[in-house]
């Protein structure tokens, strides 16, 4: 079952190093800001991503809401990742909470 952050609990998990973070928002809005950390995952994307990620590691899923990351999530929980979050609220809501930890490409 995937779990759900809000963007203050998703805080300790931007500090874990291990923790990987992902939007699957389209590649202009995440070139316009994304959350620092995050690298962007897509139908092309995705595949390698499986293959070479470790399976424990926590992983952090972003969109623009906290509406699509949920399937997101659901779908990585299915092929074997242990701990998959959805961030309540998206970036979006991650931009006003941590102005800080956005970035542009």
């Amino acid at each position: 079952m995937i779990k759900f952050l809000n963007p203050t609990e998703a805080e300790a998990l931007y500090l874990d190093e291990s923790a990987e973070w992902l939007d699957i928002r389209d590649p202009a809005s995440f070139s316009a800001g994304h959350i620092s950390r995050a690298r962007p995952l897509d139908n092309d994307t995705v595949g390698d991503f499986i293959a070479r990620t470790d399976k424990a590691a926590p992983v952090v899923v972003c969109c623009y809401h906290g509406n699509s990351s949920q399937q997101a999530a659901a779908y990585l929980m299915s092929q074997g990742f242990e701990t998959v979050y959805s961030l309540n609220g998206g970036f979006e809501e991650w931009k006003v909470t941590h102005p800080e930890r956005v970035s542009a490409s």
